[in-house]
């Protein structure tokens, strides 16, 4: 069995931003996409999970990239688990532009979560799992601590039929979405994401009303979280926009 996993896409038109660029939200699919596919050949996807009721959760994704693929740019994501204990799994990511040069990295955390009681797995005893850990470090920080020091703004939203996914909840690209429309495309069109972090800390249900506070004392490195109605976070997340590259 592989270790590392590579699959190669193409950057379509319909798939862009504005900018003419891959969003962030469809570099998050990618994200779920390969670590998919990588279990697949494992032969522990969803479809051996779910005969024992259980599920890989996405827990926390980090994000570096020094640019995103542009329109019809060919690129590829490679994955690899780095380590793993008995709550977490921790599974990197690699994006290349054609030309072999890295375009970023991911960090992600995932766990197996029971589907009936909503607890997690123990997964120390996953025989796949410590059989294929690559050992292989990834460049970019790990996850911070991501605590508002203060609200400068906020916004309520409720979430819709199509934000939901599968297992009923809200599908985790959708929160992703939520925090990114929190910024008017002038943001966008001067600055690209440079790091994200996201945490998912508790399910959000269909027709659900959260408030979305964002902490934006540093204008370019801005905290956000997504809360109920008694002010418990679902979600919190750090946009770092940056200067963007040239395109020479």
């Amino acid at each position: 069995m592989l270790k590392e996993f590579t699959q190669q896409y193409q950057l379509t038109a319909g798939e862009c931003n504005p900018e003419l660029e891959m969003p962030l939200p469809l570099l998050m699919t990618r994200i779920i996409e390969i670590a998919t596919l990588h279990a697949n050949s494992w032969g522990v996807g969803y479809a051996k999970l779910i005969e024992e009721n259980q599920a890989w959760v996405l827990s926390r994704v980090t994000i570096e990239m020094t640019r995103y693929p542009r329109v019809n740019e060919i690129y590829s994501v490679s994955t690899w688990i780095e380590d793993y204990n008995r709550h977490f799994s921790l599974r990197n990511m690699e994006f290349k532009a054609a030309d072999g040069s890295t375009l970023g990295y991911a960090r992600t955390v995932w766990v197996v979560i029971n589907l009936a009681t909503r607890e997690s797995v123990d997964i120390s005893k996953l025989s796949y799992i410590r059989e294929n850990v690559l050992g292989k470090e990834c460049p970019i920080a790990p996850q911070g601590r991501l605590k508002l020091q203060q609200v400068t703004r906020s916004q309520d939203h409720t979430f819709g039929y199509v934000e939901c996914d599968l297992n009923r909840h809200v599908n985790t690209v959708r929160y992703l979405e939520l925090l990114l429309n929190q910024f008017p495309l002038e943001t966008y069109d001067a600055l690209m994401v440079h790091r994200m972090e996201i945490a998912f800390t508790k399910e959000t249900r269909y027709n659900e009303t959260v408030k979305v506070n964002i902490d934006e004392t540093n204008p370019h490195d801005c905290l956000l979280s997504i809360d109920d109605s008694v002010g418990v976070s679902h979600c919190r997340g750090r946009l770092v926009f940056a200067e963007r590259p040239s395109e020479g």
